[in-house]
């Protein structure tokens, strides 16, 4: 255990430092969030209650999606260059190099989260302070499951990488659209309704709903914490043996 611990944290170090040395690049990765929390989430005001109760944690789940789920690109970038072999002659566990990664990917969702809801205070969203964390602790479960998909796509992509590109694109906007996100699904026609009680991620957002509103024993946030452990489970699984057997 010592040994797996000592090489999550050499894994973890190695992915962090650029982070670390380069803080601006993680506003620029949050670009598209930002936007859409300050163009769109004030068009909304009215329209579904507390607006920002209802679309900060929609931007929260958004962010989660389009950041672990491409959390695979550093690691498809470094089996297309080679670097990673240079990484796989080392005694590192295998199981390490994905946790690492993993731990990486969620310390930078975490962080922009919390800026988001920092920014997120003076337009009127309620700090609710148990909710919130609570919901942060939901999101990083379901992040850990994504990036690991993300990784298992990425070792499957190499070496040419179109792979990795074609089906996280095709995957990602058809869970963002379908899951309420960024408007609510309840007047939509019934066919989309049905594809989105169909969508794990739907589950996800309507439980951070609930969290953020405070509302601490809504329903919804027994069955979202469901989705996100599932998702989180299997997406370790294929990750750690993909890392075993398909580097």
């Amino acid at each position: 255990m010592t040994t797996f611990l000592r090489d999550t944290a050499t894994v973890f170090s190695r992915e962090f430092k650029p982070v670390v040395r380069e803080p601006v690049s993680l506003l620029f990765e949050m670009g598209q969030p930002l936007l859409f929390l300050f163009l769109f989430g004030s068009q909304l005001d009215g329209a579904v209650g507390s607006s920002w109760q209802w679309f900060v944690p929609g931007i929260l789940v958004m962010m989660c999606l389009t950041g672990p789920m491409g959390a695979g690109y550093t690691l498809l970038v470094e089996l297309i260059g080679g670097s990673m072999e240079r990484l796989l002659v080392t005694p590192l566990n295998r199981t390490a190099m994905l946790v690492g990664r993993t731990m990486k990917a969620m310390i930078v969702l975490l962080a922009q989260a919390v800026l988001i809801i920092l920014l997120a205070l003076p337009l009127g969203f309620d700090l609710h302070l148990a909710g919130v964390l609570a919901g942060l602790a939901q999101l990083v479960v379901f992040g850990v499951g994504l990036g690991a998909f993300s990784f298992v796509l990425a070792i499957k992509s190499a070496p040419g990488g179109t792979l990795f590109y074609i089906v996280s694109q095709s995957i990602l906007f058809p869970l963002l659209l379908l899951s309420g996100v960024l408007l609510p699904l309840d007047t939509a026609p019934a066919w989309l309704r049905v594809l989105g009680h169909v969508n794990p991620v739907t589950y996800i957002v309507d439980a951070q709903r609930a969290l953020f509103a405070g509302n601490l024993t809504n329903p919804s946030i027994l069955y979202g914490t469901a989705a996100a452990c599932a998702i989180a489970a299997v997406g370790l699984y294929l990750g750690n043996r993909a890392m075993r057997q398909g580097v």
